[in-house]
């Protein structure tokens, strides 16, 4: 991670209130642009890191795109070997790494100088933002920094956390954040302060959405650890009836994303699109991200009975096999400027969790028995996950232009969409929704996709693996290899020092059967 960074800012800011503290009365004149511990508030912070959150959302999870079938690599670039053979180095994860933690720092000094100036939901909602990001990150290396990590006097190296202790503490620090939210009313700055769900509008309304956000990853943390090795995970009554009386989960329609303002000029686009569209000049943001022939043939049936091709993937496809030496000769006919990754627009949204994910989570969650309602729920709330797809996506057909329409009749002509089709057992139903969420997920959540995966709650059709001649994995990685920069600073402390490019395909998450 990078701490210099984050010690030099603790630094600078220590010598700023040291100073500003002994010599106030030799002040005449204040600059009101200079960083002081007056003008680095919390909101601030938190403004910024909720659009970090949504950026690398966006940008960070390229390799998962491919890796689970959906995108892949233009041919006429050079083929990365470390992705497409699997043989992941420790330079690989790196700037995964560092990203996640530059985040959480701002995240935690949110909290620290939030609950300091008595703002509660303020704090209570970087704790949720701040859980998501701890999960994904453990659910990538596992054991990583956790309890010691932002006190670097004291532990300028810090300690590596089991990933299941960490896991058990991310519910407890859920359950702090609801406390913080229902505590007091927010700080008069909370309506401009949040730009995911307040925007200015309703706090009370946003705070009732931030609990909801909470609970939806409490059960997301739930399910990954279901059927771990030694008897699976159940939640206990105690906790399903803490998050109904704490709001619910998020239904249709309650997608988290952030929005900052975005334009379509330099800069302010949204990420996404900034990064898969056109500039602002009209060019091509990038050539190389191409739609996978593996998931948009064998998945989608080249889009024939899937009208969320068209917002998967743009006009006329011209895909290539992940990992294929030379690639694939491009469609003679493909006149598209850009990616073939649908971008939207440049003004939209950034996805943080769309409300489709609450929903699977949902319908698997009653299928295990954990909620109420039986067979009949989980296929209702299966549909409506599938539904709420299509809504998100805004597909439609010319037979049926609205996204209810299309995806019912998706719905009833699509054997794996259909729930008579689910099977009798609890392990093929979890697999039958899984697979759903999974082409949900296409650009979107492929972190998910790959936990599914690997929690036996996907199984892929066989073809989703990277033609690369060079690879001799007969399956993904389970996990990332650790990065450089925790191997230059940190070594002692590396909770498997053995991990390479060979055991992360044999070294198991602690949630994995």
């Amino acid at each position: 991670m990078k701490k210099i960074k984050n010690i030099v800012i603790l630094s600078l800011l220590a010598v700023v209130l040291a100073t500003s503290s002994c010599s106030d009365f030799l002040n005449i004149n204040k600059d009101p642009n200079r960083v002081t511990g007056d003008n680095i508030t919390p909101n601030l912070i938190f403004t910024q890191a909720e659009n970090a959150v949504g950026r690398r959302a966006a940008l960070r999870f390229v390799f998962l795109n491919n890796w689970m079938g959906y995108w892949s690599r233009s041919g006429t670039f050079i083929v990365e070997q470390e992705e497409t053979t699997y043989k992941a180095t420790n330079t690989f994860s790196e700037t995964n790494w560092d990203d996640a933690y530059n985040i959480q720092f701002d995240l935690n000094q949110v909290k620290t100088r939030a609950l300091a100036a008595n703002d509660s939901v303020l704090a209570g909602a970087a704790m949720v933002l701040s859980v998501k990001l701890w999960q994904e990150t453990v659910d990538q290396f596992g054991s990583i920094p956790y309890s010691q990590t932002f006190d670097y006097v004291k532990y300028p190296q810090p300690a590596y956390d089991k990933a299941s202790d960490i896991y058990a503490d991310l519910l407890v620090q859920l359950d702090k954040s609801i406390v913080y939210l229902n505590s007091a009313a927010p700080k008069s700055t909370f309506a401009t302060t949040d730009i995911i769900f307040a925007r200015g509008g309703s706090v009370s309304t946003a705070v009732t959405m931030w609990k909801k956000f909470a609970n939806t990853i409490k059960l997301r943390i739930f399910l990954h650890q279901a059927d771990k090795a030694g008897g699976g995970f159940t939640p206990s009554a105690a906790q399903l009836t803490k998050i109904a009386t704490d709001g619910g989960f998020l239904t249709a329609g309650q997608n988290v994303s952030v929005q900052p303002g975005y334009t379509n000029s330099t800069a302010k686009q949204n990420p996404f699109y900034g990064a898969y569209g056109l500039t602002p000049a009209g060019a091509a943001a990038t050539t190389n991200n191409k739609p996978n022939n593996y998931f948009y043939k064998t998945i989608l049936g080249s889009g024939a009975t899937d009208p969320r091709s068209t917002k998967f993937y743009l006009g006329t496809v011209a895909g290539t096999d992940y990992g294929a030496l030379g690639g694939n000769a491009a469609n003679s006919n493909n006149t598209i400027v850009g990616s073939e990754i649908y971008p939207g627009t440049a003004t939209q949204d950034q996805f943080i969790l769309p409300a489709y994910e609450s929903l699977f989570f949902q319908a698997e969650a009653i299928t295990r028995s954990w909620l109420t309602g039986g067979d009949a729920a989980a296929q209702t709330m299966f549909e409506s996950a599938i539904k709420e797809s299509f809504t998100y996506l805004n597909a439609t057909t010319t037979a049926n232009p609205t996204p209810a329409a299309a995806a019912t009749a998706y719905i009833a002509a699509v054997s794996t969409a259909q729930w008579a089709n689910s099977g009798t057992s609890v392990t093929t139903k979890v697999q039958f929704i899984g697979f759903q969420k999974y082409i949900a997920n296409c650009g979107t959540d492929p972190l998910e996709s790959w936990t599914d995966y690997r929690r036996g709650a996907l199984i892929l059709l066989p073809g989703y693996l990277s033609y690369n001649p060079n690879r001799t994995s007969t399956k993904l990685p389970n996990v990332m290899p650790y990065p450089q920069s925790e191997w230059s600073v940190n070594s002692a402390n590396i909770a498997s020092p053995g991990r390479n490019t060979t055991t992360i395909f044999t070294e198991k998450l602690f949630w994995q059967p």
